[in-house]
């Protein structure tokens, strides 16, 4: 697996270690794990839906900045074992809630139960909204409609083990900033991250995508390619806790200004043969600082050109959402003939996002094992190949 280069600095040891979870797109959880290790966590775990690993806050701080393709990171602030809603109220008032929220905060309680004596959700967060305002010594408000939470709690109960969490991010972290202009189906840019170093795309190798869409897969390899952290120009739920080390923070945004790169060091290039899409992706590249680093061109996938050890990742129709009742076999077998002609001689590779095995199959190249995943409600496979 290779992944990004980043500044390996040791994350600043604040207070105790947690348990805490980076979730992230079913199937590319040794994806997140791989990315994970290279930004200094030590030993994480796959899991199904993200990674399990120990970390200092600090850690939530760096991840958060960093990771390209975690969701959320959700810190692990109470673990026990509870039978009755006093036991529940009684333990959960143990958890040190002053190090994180505020009586004034708006929270969402988000609760599961499976298998366990307490199965009521709603009763469930009644008794974690009584333990925090117990702890505080004053409620805070519990979100309502048209209300946006400062801060989310997760109550999950398995087999009568509970389990809370703290969302320290907030706004999920695949919302960058930059894409506001959308083409059809987009690709959320956590998914297109997970693409990319799945695919094992080095910086040095120029990337090409023939079905940009929005542009969000050149986008976040230019991203990458520059070194520029995903979430440098975003804020975080962690900012507003009583415990946050704004000195810490500072220094960590610090040190990923200091390691940007002036220019990708390789071709960037994106196509679509939709007019509006191709207008979608210059501003959203625009928004995020690359658009100096991207060719965006309109033309069909038949007119891209070739070039030697090129990396094409795209996203190519799924034949649901975008391209509903058509037949989509001949355009795979398209994109087949040109990567053969094309791409055969040059050393290159190819990695897709595809609808189904028998579209995959029209592509005709000997693809590895596919990775499964859900794509905005679609399942489709991720699969990839030598040209």
């Amino acid at each position: 697996m290779v992944v990004q280069r980043n500044p390996r600095v040791a994350a600043p040891k604040i207070d105790h270690r947690f348990d805490l979870f980076a979730a992230c797109a079913p199937g590319f959880e040794s994806v997140t794990a791989a990315e994970l290790f290279s930004l200094g966590v030590a030993n994480p775990r796959s899991v199904p839906g993200g990674v399990e690993f120990r970390g200092y806050l600090a850690h939530a701080y760096k991840l958060n900045l960093w990771s390209r393709t975690s969701e959320r990171i959700l810190l692990r602030v109470g673990s026990f074992h509870a039978i009755t809603f006093k036991e529940l109220r009684d333990k959960t008032k143990q958890i040190e809630w002053e190090k994180f929220l505020r009586p004034g905060d708006r929270l969402a309680i988000r609760v599961t139960c499976h298998k366990s004596r307490l199965i009521h959700s709603d009763a469930v967060a009644e008794r974690v909204q009584l333990a925090i305002s117990d702890r505080l010594g004053q409620a805070p408000k519990i979100l309502v409609k048209e209300e946006t939470s400062t801060q989310t709690i997760s109550v999950r109960i398995l087999n009568d083990e509970c389990t809370i969490s703290l969302d320290t991010s907030g706004e999920l972290l695949h919302f960058r900033g930059y894409r506001q202009a959308t083409a059809k189906a987009p690709l959320r840019e956590t998914l297109a991250a997970s693409m990319l170093l799945a695919s094992e795309w080095k910086s040095e190798y120029p990337l090409i995508d023939p079905f940009c869409g929005s542009g969000t897969l050149p986008i976040e390899a230019a991203l990458i390619a520059r070194n520029i952290a995903p979430g440098l120009h975003r804020s975080f739920a962690f900012e507003r806790w009583p415990k946050f080390d704004r000195g810490v923070w500072n220094k960590l945004i610090e040190q990923a200004n200091e390691s940007i790169l002036p220019q990708a060091p390789s071709i960037i290039r994106g196509s679509d043969r939709d007019a509006g899409a191709i207008k979608a992706c210059r501003s959203n590249a625009e928004r995020a600082g690359v658009l100096e680093h991207i060719e965006f061109k309109q033309q069909a996938v038949s007119s891209i050109e070739p070039i030697d050890h090129a990396w094409l990742v795209t996203n190519l129709p799924y034949g649901q959402r975008v391209s509903a009742n058509k037949d989509l076999r001949n355009l795979y077998a398209q994109f087949g003939k040109v990567l053969r002609e094309k791409f055969a001689e040059s050393g290159s590779h190819v990695a897709i996002l595809a609808g189904d095995v028998q579209l995959e199959k029209n592509v005709g190249l000997n693809f590895g094992e596919a990775i499964r995943i859900n794509n905005g409600g679609i399942n489709v496979r991720f699969v990839q190949a030598e040209i």
